[in-house]
């Protein structure tokens, strides 16, 4: 199947989650802790090819995935292969035992809502908060953006791996994982210093 999805950087997300709910938005999936192991070949073959190779764990497990992205106006298309696990750890053994390796591990909490066509994933990352708008189409995707005042402009291109690890370039951080353990209050990010700007302002502020 094909993932066609934007993301944004929301910063004052609970205003952005009680301005869905009063727009009618379904919540689907309560907020819930996720936590992900990335995989590559030894000589980062997948990273190169700007491909997935992910394991998940949350309300259920998961396998999957991702093909190269490309994009259009925005949104993030690529090829998604998810399947349903039911061991974790011994997905991880077959992995490694067929030559891959741990390359990255990320956590965050995601809450998920249904508004109209497109399903809205309001994630919580040790970086920063983000709205990722997902539908059947880039442009049923561009339209609820907009609809719910998400600025096209400011879109996110890059995946958090990406953002992580050109923040970690950039504050010459010494860990490898984007983990809430890594993000003790002490040490604030300003995602500024990679270009990215707020899409969502709550309303009457300035």
């Amino acid at each position: 199947m094909l993932e066609q999805e934007a993301k944004f950087w929301v910063p004052a997300l609970a205003a952005f989650r009680a301005m869905l709910e009063d727009r009618g938005a379904q919540l689907l999936v309560p907020r819930v802790w996720e936590y992900n192991i990335r995989f590559d070949t030894p000589d980062r073959a997948l990273q190169a090819a700007r491909q997935v190779l992910r394991l998940r764990r949350d309300r259920k497990q998961t396998l999957a995935y991702k093909g190269r992205p490309r994009l259009e106006g925005g949104v993030v298309v690529r090829e998604e292969i998810e399947v349903e696990i039911d061991d974790l750890e011994a997905a991880r053994r077959l992995l490694q035992a067929l030559g891959f390796v741990e390359v990255f591990v990320y956590e965050k909490y995601r809450t998920l809502y249904r508004w109209g066509e497109v399903v809205l994933a309001l994630d919580e990352t040790p970086m920063g908060n983000f709205v990722e708008v997902e539908g059947p189409s880039a442009q049923t995707v561009q339209a609820a953006a907009r609809q719910l005042g998400l600025d096209p402009s400011a879109a996110v291109a890059d995946s958090y791996a990406g953002l992580f690890h050109r923040l970690k370039a950039h504050y010459r951080w010494p860990f490898r994982d984007l983990t809430f353990a890594n993000f003790p209050p002490t040490r604030p990010v300003d995602l500024g210093v990679l270009g990215l700007r707020p899409a969502w302002e709550e309303r009457g502020r300035p």
